[in-house]
């Protein structure tokens, strides 16, 4: 395992523990080989420390260091492991879990220390002075190993508030045995920005420490409290990608690092490296098998999404008038969606997003603001639909529907059997370059029958179809119209392999509904592959 100095220059550190405190997150169950998948984005978005979990405490955290050290060579980061002070009454030289964290190889180590009172004398069951001792011996010894040597002290923003004169003595503790870098954290993540701003303060007047802050995320402050950690003097940060974490999380890596970098003018990731945010955050999403946030700030698909029709005039005439930062600064991208608040200029701007040139045709554009408002108060909704906005904008200006193939009937059967078992059949009846076919197909459910029979039936004709695949199916009751009557919309989702799209479908009946949708989805599909309508 080797490293270069690079994003771990002294300066400021940006130090993530998404792979240990990350992990204990509900739903997030990491294997070692996640965890070196996720090692290595960090160590490309260019992290200074990857605290990787703590070895000897479970096997799988100890086989990981284990093959990081045979299979990553990191770019940016150094490996850091995790662990606590020796027991109490022991010494640290024949603690086994501090030999399991010299054992891992790894060049730096955090260990975690109690710095309120209560934790020491309830949790740790000794003393005060004993606890002392162990913050002492445990770090001295490690530095005389070699090793870099971070103390976070647990709980500390309520144990300051409990004992400030303890608390502050045991940073001290840390600090003069050779900790060269000493954390408060706010373990129950109950504090606010002015609080944390003022005990960092207080705490770096008093023990001349280098600080760094560790913040969960109860009160929805954690992002704040690191950036008010930061201002206060703390030159480390620990976060979290995508703010994953217990409960409900910890201070978002993303945000934290953006601020720094583009609110703070401070340099600490490698040039190029923020420009790959929005990637990285989704790829370790993906690897943790967690849909990306879409409202995650600068980094979610609508971070810079713009709905309002005032807000598209303005984006006109200079999108910065409507967004803090240029999206391209973080891997965004800005997105304008269209919907029944949609004026002149979204319309405008989506048909420029989409590639779509509608010239200064102002009554095609308004002809298009009317449809949409027209078919939203219908249910329709294009803001989770691009596909079928683009598939109904291109019709107006082309002057008639695109199609590949006319339908002339379908149908769906649902057979309840009396063993309980149910079959799902569907019949389609369409024309196709003149052709009329007719296409018969099982499925495990009314929908994915006719999904695969329009598929039977047209996939000979146009075989790029044979790379469609339904990724997603969304039903929503809207509003009753007549009595128990009531509006069904379908959103579906499908991709070729390299993208995908969303179409929608509305009606009464919840089949008809989706079979507007998988028309769409089909039609926007052969668009996509370049293939000319013939109907």
């Amino acid at each position: 395992m080797t490293t270069k100095a690079t994003a771990t220059d002294d300066g400021f550190h940006v130090f993530d523990t998404t792979l240990r405190d990350g992990a204990q997150r509900e739903g997030i169950n990491l294997t070692v080989a996640d965890k070196l998948t996720i090692a290595r984005h960090l160590d490309d978005f260019g992290v200074g420390y990857i605290e990787g979990g703590w070895p000897g405490a479970n096997p799988r955290d100890t086989e990981f260091f284990a093959r990081a050290q045979q299979e990553i060579t990191f770019e940016n980061a150094q490996l850091v492991a995790f662990g606590a002070t020796r027991r109490a009454g022991g010494s640290a030289a024949d603690d086994p879990q501090v030999q399991a964290l010299l054992t891992s190889g790894a060049p730096v180590i955090t260990l975690v220390a109690k710095s309120h009172d209560r934790h020491v004398e309830l949790a740790l069951r000794t003393t005060l002075e004993e606890n002392l001792e162990m913050v002492r011996d445990t770090v001295s010894h490690l530095r005389e190993q070699g090793r870099r040597v971070f103390v976070d002290c647990e709980h500390f923003f309520d144990g300051h508030h409990a004992n400030a004169e303890y608390a502050e003595a045991v940073v001290r503790a840390a600090h003069e045995a050779g900790a060269e870098v000493v954390i408060l954290c706010d373990t129950n993540g109950g504090m606010l920005p002015a609080r944390i701003q003022a005990v960092v303060s207080t705490v770096i007047a008093a023990t001349g420490a280098r600080l760094g802050i560790h913040a969960q995320d109860d009160t929805g402050c954690a992002v704040a409290n690191t950036l008010a950690a930061v201002d206060a003097g703390a030159t480390h940060v620990q976060c979290t990608a995508n703010g994953y974490g217990e409960r409900v999380g910890n201070a978002n890596l993303f945000p934290v690092v953006a601020a720094l970098e583009l609110k703070y003018g401070m340099k600490v990731l490698p040039e190029g490296a923020l420009a790959e945010m929005t990637r990285i955050s989704h790829a370790i999403a993906e690897v943790v098998n967690l849909t990306p946030s879409t409202h995650q700030p600068y980094v979610g698909v609508s971070a810079f999404a713009h709905k309002a029709g005032l807000h598209a005039s303005a984006i006109k005439i200079d999108p910065d008038l409507y967004q803090h930062i240029d999206p391209e600064l973080v891997g965004n991208t800005m997105r304008m969606l269209v919907s029944d608040m949609a004026g002149r200029a979204s319309i405008e701007l989506k048909g420029k997003e989409l590639g779509i040139d509608l010239g200064d045709d102002r009554a095609l554009v308004g002809r298009v603001v009317e449809r949409v408002k027209e078919r939203e108060l219908q249910g329709y909704t294009y803001e989770a639909a691009d596909a079928s906005f683009e598939l109904l904008l291109r019709g107006e200006v082309e002057g008639r529907a695109r199609r590949y193939f006319r339908t002339e009937s379908w149908r769906a059967i649902v057979e309840d059997r009396p063993d309980g078992t149910h079959a799902n059949e569907a019949t389609v009846k369409l024309w196709a370059k003149g052709e009329r076919i007719v296409a018969t197909a099982e499925g495990n459910g009314p929908v994915n029958a006719l999904d695969r029979a329009l598929r039977v039936a047209l996939e000979r004709i146009y075989p790029q179809l044979a790379k469609l695949e339904l990724i997603d199916y969304k039903v929503r009751i809207l509003e009753g119209r007549t009595g128990t009557e009531s509006t069904t919309r379908v959103l579906i989702t499908t991709g070729d392999g390299t993208g995908d799209w969303a179409t929608v479908g509305v009606a009464e009946n919840v089949i008809a509904a989706s079979w507007q949708a998988l028309e769409d989805a089909y039609t926007y599909g052969l668009l996509r592959a370049g293939v000319e309508p013939t109907e």
